[in-house]
């Protein structure tokens, strides 16, 4: 393979992976829309829903955003009945965060399921060896997307 015809994959490679950058923030926006929330709220409560319940100060950790953004972000998915704040028996100074996941699933899942249907269809297309591949390169380009972000805020 020439250098040319290598820097031109990369050239294409590099504008889709921008566009599909584009597309997700842009299908997640219309999702937290239909859910009655925006985008920042969506993407917390699908945090939370991973690590299950939590502090609003490790939330803020985790996403980078600050206390005070956090807190709204709480009172809109609590208002929305997604979060419920609860006191924490060790700690009664602190507040944890529970996720009312059966109500966030239900409602989320009714968005995600013609996508989740279409990528399944997608992946059936590839082998084992092909979808490995692909698990490689997300994992290895979220690791430089941490990295990236962590090297914007210092």
């Amino acid at each position: 393979m020439s250098i040319e015809h290598r820097g031109s994959l990369l050239q294409i490679f590099n504008e889709q992976l921008r566009l599909f950058s584009t597309d997700t923030i842009l299908f997640h926006q219309t999702v937290a829309e239909q859910l009655g929330l925006n985008s920042t709220d969506h993407k917390c409560l699908d945090i939370m829903m991973e690590n299950h319940s939590m502090t609003a100060g490790k939330l803020s950790e985790l996403t980078g955003l600050t206390t005070g953004t956090i807190t709204g972000v709480i009172d809109r998915l609590e208002k929305v009945g997604y979060v419920i704040r609860e006191k924490d028996p060790g700690d009664r100074r602190k507040v944890i965060i529970q996720v009312n996941k059966e109500k966030a699933e239900k409602d989320i899942m009714k968005h995600l399921q013609s996508f989740g249907q279409s990528i399944h269809a997608m992946f059936e297309q590839y082998n084992d060896e092909q979808i490995q591949f692909l698990i490689d390169f997300v994992e290895r380009n979220r690791d430089i997307l941490r990295n990236e972000r962590k090297k914007l805020k210092e």
